[in-house]
């Protein structure tokens, strides 16, 4: 509204009045769609942050627990087993053995694969491919990856039969057969129960055994060798 002043010397002045509910000019327009986007904004990273960690938490509680089981399939199947142990490379360097058990036979190589979800891979591709609800992922063909591991054993003890199991923890499935030696850790006790070496030269397996319990490196500096070679 206006106000008219009337002055006897001067001429008529218009002087604004601002009501009390009046909108103050500040310069500074549309604050609050603005401040609504950001926090929308805001809101949408946490959540993308809060599922990667939770992602990989989960991830990392899914490796351990099936890390667990399988070590007391193993441990109920046998005295005679080794865990997360380092040998020298078959190709130089060093590497790490999952599992390896000793049973009437030979010597089994174990690598263990943590996943849930549907697994595709065939023997002789470079990687395999893991889809997990809407999550795909590709990884190394674990046959391929534990032939050298198994190579290494192999060479501590030559005479004695070693062969290279894959055992997969977690809801997995397979579209298809799976290929030779690839199999779920619902099925290891039969599976070692009917595993059939080839002919053997060994005539002391207690010395064999001891052998490749000599071998096995488990010491920190020896982990961070391999942790130096794997960067």
């Amino acid at each position: 509204m206006l106000i008219r002043l009337v002055a006897t010397s001067m001429p008529l002045i218009a002087v604004p009045v601002l009501a009390a509910d009046a909108e103050i000019a500040t310069g500074i327009r549309n604050v609050g769609p603005a401040a609504f986007i950001f926090t929308i904004a805001g809101a949408l990273l946490l959540t993308l942050v809060f599922r990667s960690t939770a992602s990989h938490a989960m991830r990392i509680i899914t490796a351990r627990i099936g890390s667990s089981r399988i070590r007391h399939a193993l441990e109920a199947r046998s005295t005679e087993v080794l865990h997360d142990f380092i040998l020298p490379g078959a190709y130089g360097g060093l590497t790490k053995v999952d599992h390896a058990l000793l049973t009437a036979g030979g010597i089994l190589c174990i690598q263990t694969k943590h996943y849930n979800g549907i697994v595709f891979g065939g023997a002789d591709e470079p990687q395999w491919t893991n889809v997990d609800g809407t999550r795909r992922r590709r990884f190394l063909n674990p046959l391929i990856q534990n032939e050298g591991r198994t190579r290494a054993l192999q060479n501590v003890v030559p005479d004695v039969p070693v062969a290279s199991v894959i055992v997969f923890t977690g809801r997995v499935e397979f579209p298809t057969p799976p290929p030779k030696n690839v199999i779920r850790v619902a099925d290891l006790d039969s599976f070692i129960a009917k595993f059939v070496f080839g002919p053997s030269k060994v005539k002391d397996w207690d010395a064999a055994w001891l052998t490749v319990k000599s071998a096995a490196l488990t010491d920190e500096a020896t982990r961070k060798d391999l942790q130096a070679q794997i960067a």
